[in-house]
């Protein structure tokens, strides 16, 4: 049911409505208007606001924004300022139970009945098993999905790393699209890579300048100008890094104006960047769940404190964990989870310490052994621990 506004002519039931943006027709069954609630009307004619029903069977022909036209009034071209809105920031959406695949993909297909901007694909992870790789405008109306689909659909979610969508030229010379770490080529089929810059625009009282420019600063943002509105306010631009304002960006600017401050973004272009893939290991296995793309300046400073926020979150094994950091398969931080033992010489009596020394070889035998075959199960938490660690 696509909410309409009639520019020229008239929209009645009978009529076939074209749409320019995939070229479908379909036949309207209904018009009317929104007062307060759904008046069905006969026609809508030019300038009147309301909603079209049409024998739509794929919503993915509709597309929020684009022109209709009738076979009675055929236009030649579509209405000016058209575009297709493309996701801009991406995360995977998987269950906590394995059991509610199906339900979250009927979930997801129903709110894209009036969402369109909302776009995702099934996708499978190692650590998480299948879900789906879904595209957003932005945090917001990533955090609106997920509650929606929480408080609607009774799921129980595990949300990835949100990421952006990078272009890898490769030494091909062929620009691929990466939006998840997983799909990062190897160090040496890359040229360079191009991260998403947006245009931003912070509101904020005037005694609030320093500690914001600071946090724009760290964040590798290029400053544009300063317009003072008024004595106590100012309007600050900056181009920023569309990937390093979408963790912990907004809380931080919240947090240092004490609430005040507001902030808006548009994308500008796509410019090149120092960036890599931080993989973590874990008991020497790659984590999918756990990589992501950063910056090479901040890399090692982001796998040190992975590191250690996972060894708070993974519990103690049998055996030794080894967490480790790794950029273009060079370890640049580990950590190590230590062993939980077992007191094996509590049923030894007497001063032997032959025997005791029997007992720990043979336990340090089966905790070697149990090492090399032994599987981590990393909890939730953990694999959430890219969301809690601090840029700063």
């Amino acid at each position: 049911m696509p909410y309409v506004r009639v520019f020229d002519g008239v929209l009645r039931a009978g009529m076939k409505a074209r749409f320019f943006a995939h070229d479908k027709e379909y036949e309207i069954t209904e018009t009317g208007y929104f007062i307060l609630d759904k008046i069905k009307t006969k026609e809508l004619y030019s300038g009147e606001v309301g909603y079209v029903v049409a024998s739509i069977r794929d919503m993915a022909h509709i597309e929020p924004g684009d022109t209709i036209t009738t076979s009675e009034n055929n236009a030649d071209e579509p209405l000016p300022g058209y575009k297709k809105i493309k996701p801009m920031v991406f995360s995977g959406l998987y269950p906590a139970e394995t059991d509610d695949y199906d339900q979250l993909r009927q979930a997801l297909e129903k709110l894209k009945l009036n969402d369109a901007s909302l776009e995702f694909i099934p996708e499978t992870s190692e650590a998480l098993g299948f879900g789906f790789r879904c595209g957003f405008l932005g945090l917001l109306h990533l955090e609106i999905i997920q509650e929606r689909l929480e408080r609607e659909f009774s799921l129980d979610l595990v949300t990835t790393t949100p990421n952006v969508i990078y272009n890898i030229l490769n030494k091909s010379g062929n620009t691929i699209k990466v939006d998840t770490p997983a799909k990062m080529p190897e160090t040496g089929e890359i040229q360079k890579i191009l991260e998403p810059i947006v245009n931003a625009e912070i509101l904020t009282p005037k005694k609030y300048i320093g500690g914001i420019m600071n946090l724009c600063q760290k964040k590798r943002g290029v400053y544009i100008n300063t317009n003072y509105l008024s004595p106590d306010k100012a309007q600050l631009h900056y181009e920023l890094p569309l990937g390093e304002i979408i963790f912990d960006f907004y809380d931080k600017l919240k947090s240092i104006s004490s609430g005040y401050a507001s902030f808006d973004y548009d994308f500008k272009e796509f410019l090149d960047a120092k960036l890599q893939k931080l993989d973590i290991l874990i008991h020497g296995e790659p984590v999918d769940a756990l990589s992501l793309i950063c910056h090479s300046d901040d890399a090692y400073h982001r796998g040190v404190a992975l590191c250690s926020k996972l060894k708070e979150l993974i519990p103690r094994q049998m055996f030794e964990v080894a967490i480790q950091a790794s950029l273009n398969n060079r370890i640049i931080a580990r950590t190590t989870v230590r062993a939980l033992k077992k007191n094996v010489t509590a049923k030894c009596y007497g001063g032997d310490i032959t025997r005791k020394r029997k007992l720990w070889e043979k336990q340090k035998k089966g905790k070697k052994r149990m090492k090399m075959i032994g599987k981590v199960e990393v909890p939730q938490e953990a694999l959430l621990a890219v969301l809690q660690v601090d840029n700063d």
